[in-house]
């Protein structure tokens, strides 16, 4: 994995956080900017992915650590930003998909 890869996946991990807290913030799409927000974060996610996948990231894990990362990243912003609660088994099925990931990566599933 190359340093660019990694940043291209923190990119994509970072822009699909904050679209995901754009739909939310959204109301349904009935409030303009944040509408936009959706749009372009999903945007800019899917391409610095798959600029990602094209410096060599293995399609596996780089969709386990995107999508793994994205859900611990914007769950800890539903807590801190919109107020929402979960429950322990929440936290707790979180912190498997986290040891998901790192086990993906350790078995190194889907590298060229």
């Amino acid at each position: 994995m190359g340093v660019q890869a990694l940043v291209l996946l923190g990119l994509a991990i970072v822009s699909e956080v904050a679209g995901t807290s754009a739909l939310r913030a959204s109301e349904g799409f009935t409030r303009v900017w944040p509408s936009v927000g959706v749009v372009v974060g999903y945007a800019v996610s899917f391409v610095a992915l798959s600029l990602a996948l094209k410096q060599g990231l293995g399609l596996g894990p780089a969709y386990a650590i995107w999508s793994g990362a994205g859900t611990a990243l914007i769950t800890i912003v539903g807590l801190a930003v919109f107020g929402d609660r979960i429950s322990l088994l929440a936290y707790a099925g979180i912190a498997l998909i986290i040891a998901g990931v790192v086990l993906v990566n350790l078995g190194g599933a889907g590298s060229h």
